[in-house]
């Protein structure tokens, strides 16, 4: 049983391996998929978590508008209509649950050292070792627990483990992932800032490297840019343009032909009602979307699409 456990939440201490062919053959089967069941009852986990974390915050966040007099005690009519509409789609700071998760991880590690401290004989400080490399399936196998022959209430103790070691890999599991939110808003800060200054020290450069230049016929050519690709468009038209030289529809349409889709694009979306939002978050947010769990922080936590 102490062997699954280890296996299924991905410590990997060591102390109990496979030593027939048959035997690792079999590891192999019912190690994919009992890991794989147990990633899946992370990921729910970690959703259920999240959604009675945004319940109880919510409930708080309420409770503050009422008290301040912004909602009323029924908190459905009277002035305060709008502002429970606003809290509808309402979801928690991942800041804040990151510090729930914290203080539940720390909750849990200091429980399970005191119980590891005086049965398996360790420091407290070797136990909160322990549990850290433990949850976080580190698993360096220098400290493994229930490796002595007897221990007194054995059945308990080894109970007591197994569920200290499933809750504390699923808390410090949601604790990595809503940490690597907040690395991915950091690094998405930081890019957009590098972008912004390059793109306007581009844009001066080629501003300045581009201001005296003569266009024959004495016109100097009109940069277009465009709005999809952010490339500078030069052409003969707006030469002859400038100049006061009639030009054809073909050239008008050809060196106007994104402006165009573009308006034509916005037209259709206005027309038909439901112009098509192109996620800004997408294109500015290198990480946006995910997989499993980063899926979900991204749907079930606010300020994890919108850059900060």
């Amino acid at each position: 049983f102490i062997f699954s456990t280890v296996l299924f939440c991905l410590p990997g201490f060591g102390m109990t391996t496979p030593a027939t062919v048959g035997g690792k053959i079999f590891l192999i089967f019912y190690g994919l998929i009992g890991c794989a069941g147990t990633i899946l009852f992370f990921n729910l986990f970690l959703e259920r978590l999240i959604t009675v974390i945004a319940y109880v915050m919510k409930s708080c966040h309420e409770r503050q508008l009422r008290r301040k007099g912004v909602l009323p005690h029924n908190g459905r009519r009277g002035s305060g209509t709008s502002e429970v509409d606003s809290l509808a789609g309402w979801k928690p700071s991942v800041y804040y649950v990151m510090l729930i998760l914290c203080v539940a991880s720390l909750i849990i590690s200091c429980c399970a050292s005191a119980m590891y401290t005086p049965i398996e004989g360790w420091s407290y400080f070797d136990s909160l070792y322990f549990c850290f490399v433990a949850f976080s399936t580190i698993g360096f196998g220098d400290l493994v627990s229930s490796q002595n022959i007897r221990y007194e209430s054995q059945g308990l103790y080894r109970f007591g483990n197994f569920v200290f070691i499933l809750m504390g890999v699923c808390c410090i599991y949601s604790l990595f992932n809503v940490i690597s939110i907040v690395i991915k808003q950091s690094i998405n800060w930081i890019l957009k800032k590098l972008a912004c200054k390059c793109c306007h020290r581009c844009q001066r450069r080629l501003f300045h490297s581009r201001r005296n230049v003569v266009m024959p016929g004495n016109v100097r050519s009109r940069r277009n840019i465009s709005i999809e690709t952010d490339v500078v468009n030069e052409s003969d038209t707006d030469g002859r343009r400038l100049s006061g030289e009639m030009i054809s529809m073909k050239d008008f349409l050809a060196s106007n032909k994104v402006s165009l889709a573009i308006m034509q694009k916005q037209l259709s979306e206005t027309a038909n009602g439901y112009p098509r939002q192109m996620s800004s978050n997408s294109k500015q947010n290198g990480f946006s979307g995910g997989v499993g769990a980063l899926a979900i922080m991204n749907n079930r936590l606010a300020e994890t699409s919108v850059d900060r």
